[in-house]
């Protein structure tokens, strides 16, 4: 699986630490100039009357503002360009990855977890500056009886500390399942055409299950960044309004 593989482009080195630029830097800078390149063109007008890629950085902008102010609240406002930037960065680095013969950078656990331990560093310093020792009270829930607090803390700790890992796990686990997939079953339409011909039944089949999945991996690359997201603002909710 080629897709997968990690190719250094430059070889670096700092400090004994292997700093190579590879592939997978090679697209997430590549994402990042796409964004910036995009946002500055669309609304370089900031036309009354939008046009269709102002309308669509608008759409974009108003999406994460709804979703940042529905789930922290209006105090949480603050953490929009964190959000905002988190969300359109995974996304296009998903929707880069479905480009024939590109790189998915997300079907990787090192990239992930990285941005699993940002959003974790974030929130845990969000969560100290704001309460102060207070924010300790998130590990223990009201209403809790004291004889079961031996029990319930630990559990609430692990919880807490295992964030990165399952925040990380989701978005890496999806991407390369569904990458997998597709050239397995593009293996299959390249099969089954060479034999019987596309033009047959037991050519086209496979060919237009290939269609209706890619669809599919387009609707979870855009999925996968939402949840990213959304779980980004219920982790600072937490951090800002201390919900138990």
């Amino acid at each position: 699986m080629h897709q997968f593989e990690i190719n250094r482009l430059r070889q670096l080195e700092v400090f004994g630490w292997d700093a190579s630029f590879t592939n997978a830097s090679l697209f997430m800078v590549l994402a990042t100039l796409l964004i910036i390149g995009f946002l500055v063109y669309a609304m370089r007008g900031r036309a009354l009357v939008p046009t269709r890629l102002q309308s669509i950085a608008e759409l974009a902008y108003e999406f994460v503002h709804k979703m940042v102010r529905d789930n922290i609240g209006a105090e949480g406002m603050k953490f929009f360009p964190f959000v905002f930037a988190l969300f359109v960065f995974i996304l296009v680095l998903n929707l880069l990855g479905m480009v024939p013969y590109s790189f998915t950078v997300t079907s990787h656990i090192v990239v992930t977890f990285a941005l699993a331990l940002l959003v974790f560093t974030v929130v845990t310093l969000v969560g100290f500056a704001r309460h102060g020792f207070g924010y300790l009270k998130l590990f223990v829930p009201d209403g809790v009886p004291m004889w079961l607090m031996p029990v319930i803390v630990p559990i609430e700790l692990i919880s807490y500390f295992i964030r990165p890992i399952s925040h990380s796990v989701r978005l890496f686990a999806n991407m390369m399942a569904g990458h997998t997939m597709l050239k397995v079953f593009a293996g299959f339409v390249v099969g089954i055409g060479s034999v019987g011909g596309l033009v047959s039944l037991g050519g086209i089949a496979p060919l237009l299950f290939m269609v209706v999945f890619t669809g599919l991996e387009f609707l979870v690359a855009f999925l996968q960044a939402l949840i990213f997201t959304v779980l980004t603002c219920i982790y600072l909710n937490d951090a800002i309004n201390m919900h138990h």
